[in-house]
């Protein structure tokens, strides 16, 4: 996989937009971003994940998935090596992040910003699919 290939996947999600941040490339959906290829020159597409949902893509898969080093890490954001991942991968994982997004999109909407942050952990959804793609599809 390629950039351009996270790109399009990334954008063929409902009512994703593709926007720039600090002049690179981010998806977000509701305002909000979920992956972005901010990366992309080192070879990774980024996404927005929780800790749960990094921890088992790492565990199943160390050969696609990394945590972010930092503190971007810390908090679930995960870089995917595009080269290694197969598109049923990308698609998974872009997808994971981009349920993640919505829900908390859903959980948050006529709230204060402050208590979207309230420490409350989205329960996993997706991410088991993911997991069971990563099972059957063969790295390149």
């Amino acid at each position: 996989m390629t950039a351009a290939d996270f790109r399009r996947i990334a954008l063929s999600l409902e009512d994703v937009e593709e926007y720039s941040h600090a002049g690179l490339p981010a998806f977000s959906v509701g305002g909000r971003k979920f992956a972005s290829l901010a990366s992309q020159a080192k070879g990774y597409g980024n996404l927005m994940l929780t800790l749960e949902q990094q921890a088992e893509f790492v565990e199943e898969a160390a050969e696609l998935f990394l945590p972010i080093p930092g503190g971007f890490g810390k908090m679930g954001h995960t870089h995917i090596r595009l080269a290694a991942a197969s598109e049923d991968v990308v698609m998974g994982a872009l997808r994971t992040a981009w349920k993640l997004r919505v829900g908390k999109n859903a959980n948050t909407s006529g709230k204060r910003r402050s208590s979207a942050r309230s420490g409350r952990r989205m329960p996993l959804r997706g991410s088991h699919d993911l997991v069971e793609t990563i099972k059957t599809c063969t790295v390149t």
